[in-house]
């Protein structure tokens, strides 16, 4: 990285569904200035017109029709912004169980995530396997938000009553860089500004763990990788397997290891993969440069 150039930080906010993620997201862009002023007039005539108080900064992210109405996230959408000391890319998943494999879409090129909870309604069963899928996707860097704290008077009995419940749950997950932040993406409690009103936290802002999050040893540039994005099959006589490749090199390594999606790929296709793998290593020439 040459001098002066900022770092790019890839995150995926995930949790429950109305845990608040899309509106995380809004107030982030919002408050650092990453939003253009007719963009906010319009989210406010719309949430004018549907009786919200307040402006909801949800609309930022939510672009479907079906999410407007329904008021949840369906499909994956991608934001980017940049502060003084880093670019990101964030990725907004959808909470319903039906769309869990949008949010693993969503996660799978993320250098950290974001799970949210509901101070209302504690850690739930999607806030457990939402952490599964971040642990097996291999994501350094997870970041738990106690979201909407303002709606339990800002209680810090609440906040370690849930992390509790989650460091207990965590033991679970190879994920060893775990930070918990209570949250109100709504008011702005803590999102980029500290808050005044949890005066017994003694944590950072949300923005301020991201600005300052270490990256730089979690990539892997030495393995060879091939993620199968695309199973290519002209006619009955070939199969082929398209993707993209991750530092390449003149030959295949010796020894390949793959791995299946769970109830995704059938067996006989993983079995097949299998074998034209060890074929491709053995050709390796077709990898020359």
């Amino acid at each position: 990285m040459q001098s002066g150039e900022k770092s790019l930080l890839r995150f995926v906010t995930t949790g429950s569904v109305d845990d608040g993620k899309s509106t995380l997201i809004g107030r982030l862009l919002y408050e650092t200035k990453s939003i253009y002023e007719d963009q906010y007039e319009a989210i406010k005539k719309t949430s004018k017109k549907r009786g919200f108080k307040e402006v909801d900064l949800a609309y930022l992210l939510d672009g479907l029709a079906a999410e407007r109405e329904q008021g949840i996230t369906i499909d994956v959408a991608y934001r980017y912004f940049e502060t003084e000391k880093r670019k990101y890319i964030i990725t907004d998943s959808p909470g319903h169980v039906q769309y869990t494999r949008n949010m693993v879409t969503g996660a799978s090129k993320a250098d950290c995530a974001v799970i949210l909870i509901d101070a209302r309604n504690g850690v739930l069963t999607q806030s457990k396997r939402h952490g599964f899928l971040i642990s097996l996707l291999q994501i350094p860097h997870l970041i738990v938000a106690v979201n909407k704290m303002d709606l339990v008077d800002y209680s810090q009995d609440v906040f370690s009553c849930i992390v509790s419940d989650y460091e207990e749950f965590s033991q679970k997950l190879d994920i060893h860089d775990i930070v918990y932040i209570p949250v109100s993406a709504l008011k702005g409690d803590n999102v980029v500004s500290k808050s005044k009103k949890m005066s017994w936290y003694e944590g950072t802002t949300l923005l301020h763990n991201l600005e300052n999050l270490n990256i730089t040893a979690d990539r892997n540039l030495v393995d060879f990788r091939f993620p199968v994005q695309y199973v290519v099959r002209p006619n009955a006589d070939f199969r082929g397997f398209a993707g993209k490749l991750f530092r390449a090199r003149s030959r295949l390594p010796k020894r390949l290891s793959y791995y299946r999606p769970v109830k995704q790929l059938p067996l006989n296709l993983s079995l097949l993969m299998t074998a034209s793998l060890r074929r491709l290593s053995r050709r390796s020439r077709w990898f020359l440069p």
